[in-house]
């Protein structure tokens, strides 16, 4: 059974992971807005996943306009895939413990 990840069990981490996940370079602005934090506070998640090797930070420039750009790694893709599958089993064990629990 996968083992859920530590620094996934952060809802704000998770969504800002799942966010990513379906994404190649996301905007710092849009994840912001997507998971609707303050720029203080997701540069803070995201120094915490960055740390983790989780997300790549890629800064550069639109014009003359400063942009962030974020990624997940491969590490950090394995690793929300592994934590989705940690949260499926315990939903799947809880379905199945509730029916044997129903049936007695």
């Amino acid at each position: 059974m996968a083992e859920l990840d530590q620094l996934l069990v952060d809802p704000t981490r998770l969504a800002i992971m799942a966010l990513l996940s379906a994404a190649e370079w996301a905007e710092f602005g849009f994840v912001r807005d997507s998971v609707r934090l303050s720029d203080s506070a997701l540069s803070k998640q995201v120094s915490t996943l960055s740390k983790n090797d989780y997300v790549d930070v890629r800064k550069g420039y639109v014009g003359k306009r400063p942009r962030t750009w974020l990624n997940l790694t491969d590490i950090g893709r394995d690793t929300l895939a592994a934590h989705l599958s940690a949260l499926q089993d315990i939903a799947a064990k809880a379905r199945s413990d509730g029916a044997r629990q129903a049936s007695d």
